[in-house]
């Protein structure tokens, strides 16, 4: 973590990462959230239905695109979220790779030298298609 000298988030920082699902990863991890559907499990299911392939289940979608932030802010603050939203727009293919974007769209200061960051962000296909639209707030301080 940075010292204590360090500038707070600003408005407009950015912040991203790439992630290539595979089809056992995304049976694995629809099995560890309780998500029995199919769509994310069979591949006969799947490529019967509208999506000719499996598909990636949105708590696993949801839980990369929040686990950037908590990697990303832990790395020069103490973070912890306090709310997010998605919007499942379109779907996440089993085999894609998808580019996970964040941008801070707003900060204030609340007392204790904790600052709140307010984010606008989400999951975007190979050809930058909008899957996942996310926002979020979290709240960082420096480390004691």
């Amino acid at each position: 973590m940075k010292d204590k000298s360090h500038a707070w988030v600003a408005v407009g920082e950015k912040f991203s990462k790439l992630h290539t699902f595979t089809e056992d990863q995304v049976r694995a991890f629809a099995t560890d959230a309780g998500d029995t559907n199919p769509l994310h499990h069979d591949a006969a299911v799947a490529a019967a239905s509208r999506y000719k392939k499996l598909i990636v289940s949105g708590t696993h979608t949801t839980a990369l695109i929040l686990g950037l932030t908590a990697s990303h802010f832990s790395k020069s603050y103490c973070v912890v979220g306090i709310s997010f939203s998605v919007e499942f727009r379109r779907p996440v293919l089993a085999d894609a790779t998808v580019q996970i974007e964040w941008e801070v769209v707003a900060t204030s200061m609340k007392k204790d030298k904790v600052q709140r960051v307010e984010l606008r962000g989400g999951m975007y296909d190979e050809k930058g298609d909008l899957c996942v639209q996310a926002t979020g707030t979290t709240r960082i301080s420096l480390p004691t």
